[in-house]
């Protein structure tokens, strides 16, 4: 967005109506907006913030108070700002909420606050909080996000110089948006404290495991039952490579005695089968002196 011209009236501390034409300094990108103190700097960017999202540029201004206290008493308060978007022209007219005297008769009416945006098509938007909305969609920001990166008030600035750290932080943060990057620390300790407690559960896990292990008896199941009577999570490994060693060595047995079981098998059926065949042979003996 590059403000074109700027046209205020009693406005702040402008009375009448003042135009500001920053065509005039061509297409140069920076240039300094100086003058004494009060001189009206701090309302021009009162002016752009105001065209654009209704609000002032500070916090200590609201636009309710914009307008100007010098102003005749039916002049009309209003900003024009037209201004470069995507090498299109916008043209924005807004006037906030205020009193002026009635036309006919004595008192006060109230303006109500009213805004219209004209496109570069020439379409017209109109009303406060429309015009609000579609430069938000235009310009991808809205009024908070337009202070942070487009400008930095100089009552916020001088609440940033007499800030302490922590306020200073932030104010900092506020300034550059930086609440992303506070959004993704908090995520980060949320994610290290939920690790940091399914890790401790884990462990618990472990060693309520490593308690019930049974060991053996023998040197070997000696010395693992003393480490596991001093278990703890940073010797679970030595831990876990004994039992596995130990595993490993019943693994063996258990083979061996497999085997050693199949031979006494086969050796129990050939003596099943020698006794079968002596009863047979004494059963025919028998019946043969039964025959005699």
């Amino acid at each position: 967005m590059k403000p074109v011209k700027i046209v205020v009236s009693a406005f702040c501390p402008y009375a009448g109506r003042t135009e500001l034409d920053l065509a005039s300094f061509g297409g140069r990108g920076l240039f300094l907006i100086t003058g004494d103190t009060g001189a009206g700097k701090t309302t021009i960017f009162d002016a752009i913030a105001f065209a654009l999202f209704g609000e002032a540029s500070g916090s200590t201004r609201t636009a309710d108070t914009l307008r100007s206290d010098f102003a005749e008493a039916n002049a009309k308060t209003y900003v024009e700002l037209i201004f470069l978007h995507k090498n299109k022209t916008y043209f924005i007219l807004r006037n906030p909420r205020y009193e002026r005297p009635k036309k006919s008769g004595g008192g006060v009416t109230t303006e109500n606050a009213d805004a219209t945006l004209q496109m570069p098509d020439g379409s017209v938007i109109t009303g406060y909080r429309e015009v609000t909305a579609k430069v938000i969609e235009l310009l991808g920001i809205n009024y908070r996000q337009f202070k942070q990166i487009a400008m930095i008030a100089q009552g916020e600035f001088l609440q940033l110089l007499l800030a302490d750290s922590k306020e200073r932080g932030e104010i900092f943060r506020r300034v550059f948006n930086t609440d992303l990057y506070q959004t993704v620390q908090r995520l980060l300790k949320e994610r290290e404290r939920d690790g940091k407690r399914r890790c401790e559960g884990l462990e618990q896990s472990i060693l309520q495991y490593i308690s019930g292990i049974a060991c053996p008896e023998g040197e070997q199941g000696g010395e693992l039952a003393a480490k596991i009577r001093g278990a703890g999570i940073h010797n679970a490994g030595d831990i876990l490579k004994d039992l596995q060693e130990l595993i490993a060595e019943d693994a063996k047995l258990r083979q061996s005695l497999k085997q050693q079981g199949n031979e006494l098998d086969s050796k129990l059926a050939g003596q099943i089968a020698r006794i079968a065949q002596a009863q047979y042979i004494n059963h025919a003996f028998a019946g043969l002196a039964v025959a005699e």
